[in-house]
């Protein structure tokens, strides 16, 4: 979907997504101690809320304003700042070793783009830092339940760790998570793939 189709979606009144963090998210970053982080493709802003409400400095990037202003909305209701930035993650590079945190949550791109998109957040990820990407698993499509439908832009924990190769990021985990999900039809299970990869303290 691109960024008209984005706005249109998030123009509702309603939030699209839920406010509650991602769980996976949440449980990857609770031992993290607090600092600079940046949410890329953040939307609504649910994950770049909470992280701020943790202590986090955030940093939201995505190309739809209309999600960009639900998310400011969102941080004014929970007391917090998030600084957001409008901007397509196709073209937007992130300063390089500027952030502890970086979290691509639920960024779904053609594979050929994806690789230079993550490379760049990579490149963002400060010495010490974290790298977290969290989306549908290739499997999700015939095992699992929603999220995209087109094989091109899934992806799973392999596809993630390839696409990291040479960045200067250790991997610490690249896994396939399972996500129950309820619905009006009764509960389901989705299948997300998890990388978290961090960069090594300079000598």
């Amino acid at each position: 979907m691109d960024r008209e189709g984005w706005n249109q979606r998030y123009e509702t009144t309603d939030l699209v997504w839920t406010a509650e963090p991602n769980q996976f998210l949440v449980v990857e970053v609770e031992g993290l101690a607090p600092g600079t982080a940046l949410d890329l493709g953040a939307g609504e802003g649910r994950n770049a809320v909470w992280l701020a409400q943790q202590g986090w400095q955030v940093t939201a990037v995505d190309f739809s304003d209309v999600g960009l202003a639900k998310a400011d909305q969102l941080a004014t209701a929970a007391g917090v700042e998030v600084s957001t930035t409008c901007a397509d993650l196709v073209g937007y590079t992130p300063p390089p070793r500027g952030f502890d945190l970086v979290a691509v949550v639920y960024l779904h791109l053609p594979a050929s783009v994806r690789r230079a998109v993550y490379r760049r957040a990579a490149d963002g990820v400060a010495p010490s830092g974290t790298l977290l990407v969290v989306g549908h698993d290739t499997t999700n499509r015939t095992d699992g339940y929603g999220g995209p439908q087109d094989p091109d832009v899934l992806f799973s924990p392999d596809d993630v760790v390839a696409d990291l190769a040479d960045s200067g990021l250790v991997v610490e985990k690249a896994e396939r998570v399972r996500r129950a999900v309820t619905t009006d039809d009764g509960p389901h299970v989705a299948i997300d793939a998890l990388v978290r990869a961090i960069r090594p303290e300079q000598p």
